[in-house]
Formats: C-alpha cells, structure tokens, sequence
C-alpha cells in the first residue's frame, strides 16, 4: 500500500479510544511500543511549539497565556510550561481525575523540549522564512499530538481538564474546550502573549491534522474485562451501578419489534478518556 493509499485511508477510518482507568492503559499490552511512541510525540510536539516560537506569527492558545506568563515571570517558556502543567494538574483533584503515565510525561518532556530546541533554532526573519516554519510548527504539532493521543496512555493535563470538566458539568466537550481556550487566550494576550495568523490557523487546521493521523498512529491495545456483573468502575456510584445492571438484564431479554433501548453512555472512570472526547 502506498504512502497516499495509507493517508486516504487514515482520513476515511473512525477511531474509537479505549476507555481505560490509569491503571488499565498499563495492562493493555504493547507497552514498550506505547511509551516509545509516547516520548517521540511529546518530545515531537515541544519542537514544533518552538517553531511557532520562533517564527512568531502567534501561538495555540494555551501557548498565548503561557508566554505571557514568561514576559512577568523569570522563568524560561519551557520552564513555565512544565510549571504550569502541574498547576493544571491541581485543577484534577476536584474533578477526581488520575493522572496517567502519559500525563506525568506530557507535564515534563514538552516544556523540556521546547526549551531544547529553542536553543538550538536561531531567531528568523523575514515572512519568507516564518510562515513555512509556522505551518511546519502547526502541521508538526498535529501530527505530534496523534502521535502521544495513539499511544493510549492518558490525557495530557489540559485534555484532562477538559475531560474532568465536561463530566462534571454535563457540558459538552465542544462546549468546555471553547470556553477555556477563549479564557486563556484573552488571559495570555492580556499578559502580553503572542496572538496572530498563527493562533487562527492553529484552531482551524489542527483538528483536521489530528484526525488525518491519528487513524494510523492508534496502537491497539487490549480492552480492559470488568467481568463482575455487580462491580462498578471507579468513580462509579452505586446508582449508576444498578442502572447498569438493569440495562444489562434488559440487553438479555427478548425485545418486541416495536421497542427501542438506546444506550447511554458511560465513563470507565475519573482519568479515563471519555468516549465523546475520544472518537474522531
């Protein structure tokens, strides 16, 4: 199969993430292959943060109030990524989210390597040379963020807030993914953040270029067996529980032709991706 051949077919393919508690994204095997990939896209997506740095035609916005930031406070900008990633991880203690491997991970090696690259990519000039280097820097990030989301080794700290917050309010991810990054965006440019092109650009490409690549860079993992018909999940109240049970017992009954048993959804628990979030 060629290269175009696997791209097209990337493009047209549903991937359904694995809900999985901390714990489970440990068991589910293939662990080496995830945590290898895992690094190269953490490591990956510092680079390319440091390209958008460079060429300097604005930031994603989680990058506008992180800059902004490094202009009132003396730290480096990976630095205050690494800072500010384990503030965001505060935030999950009242939404009773866990922490994954990929969590801790994505809090450390980005802001590390962002820092990394910027010392070694000079400053540039010029638009000839900034816009390729800021499309390099969004495309790159993209792929970068498919790569860590495909290892299946839990959500960064941002996601997980997002994820945390949508469980908790009812609201839709689309809905608390908008209002924190407006939130941040307006904070970091008010602190002196870099917003531009390359803030729209980011919002509107990067979910295309997720989607594009996440197909082929999903490892497949063992889903994880709760077996015990009266366990709950964590996080899981008993009520929920005995609903579960009850709609498993319906599932096993005879159903007429002219009724209907929709499923709802449910969460494999705090720190577990939720299925609304992770389907593309």
């Amino acid at each position: 199969m060629t290269p175009l051949q696997l791209v097209r077919n990337g493009v047209r393919r549903r991937v359904d993430l694995v809900p999985m508690t901390p714990l489970e994204q440990l068991r589910a095997g293939r662990l080496v292959r995830r945590v290898a990939q895992l690094l190269v896209g953490l490591s990956l997506f510092g680079v390319t943060m440091a390209c958008m740095l460079r060429a300097g035609l604005g930031l994603e916005p989680w990058g506008v109030f992180t800059y902004g930031l490094t202009v009132h406070l003396p730290l480096s900008y990976g630095q205050m990524v690494v800072a500010s990633s384990f503030v965001v991880l505060l935030l999950w203690i009242p939404l009773r989210q866990w922490p994954g491997l990929g969590t801790v991970l994505n809090a450390v090696v980005v802001g590390l390597a962002t820092d990394v690259m910027l010392g070694v990519l000079p400053p540039v000039d010029g638009l000839g040379a900034r816009i390729p280097l800021m499309v390099v820097g969004i495309v790159g990030n993209g792929f970068a963020g498919a790569l860590y989301i495909g290892s299946q080794l839990g959500p960064g700290p941002r996601d997980g807030l997002m994820t945390g917050l949508s469980r908790r309010t009812g609201r839709s991810i689309r809905l608390v993914r908008t209002a924190i990054e407006v939130t941040v965006v307006v904070f970091g440019w008010l602190l002196g953040g870099v917003l531009g092109i390359g803030t729209v650009l980011y919002a509107l490409v990067i979910g295309p270029v997720i989607q594009l690549f996440l197909p082929l860079l999903t490892v497949r993992v063992d889903p994880p067996v709760r077996a015990q018909a009266g366990s709950l999940a964590p996080g899981e109240s008993r009520e929920s529980g005995s609903e579960r049970h009850d709609q498993t017992a319906a599932a096993s009954a005879p159903r007429s032709s002219t009724s209907e048993a929709p499923r709802a959804h449910r969460s494999a628990g705090p720190g577990a991706p939720e299925c609304e979030a992770t389907t593309w």
